[in-house]
């Protein structure tokens, strides 16, 4: 069955799925979409993962900002707002750093439960 293009309306259950196991990923690492999605038991389903993150609160106790993408980038936000800014900021602020180009060595910091 194709991915859904947009969030599914009846996701409560996968969603919790997804915000498990982006709790789990500690401080000073950070995991990418596709990896949620696979630890998740969603193989294949990273657009859904960050469709998820991108419906939670604002103040939201669940690490979010661990989660980038497969290059170890921070993925632009569609709504244009200072998340990317803020996610950055909340990674170096655990020690996670950045290379030139704006990426995460994966090597170094991916998260490997």
């Amino acid at each position: 069955m194709p991915e859904a293009p947009g969030p599914m309306k009846s996701a409560p259950d996968t969603y919790l799925a997804i915000y498990a196991v982006v709790g789990r990923i500690p401080a000073g690492s950070v995991a990418t979409y596709g990896q949620v999605a696979s630890l998740a038991g969603l193989p294949g389903r990273a657009r859904l993962v960050g469709y998820a993150l991108s419906a939670l609160a604002g103040r939201s106790a669940i690490p979010w900002h661990r989660v980038v993408n497969a290059q170890g980038r921070i993925s632009p936000r569609s709504c244009g707002s200072d998340a990317d800014l803020e996610q950055r900021l909340r990674l170096e602020h655990e020690g996670i750093g950045f290379d030139a180009g704006g990426r995460i060595p994966l090597d170094r910091f991916q998260w490997r439960p």
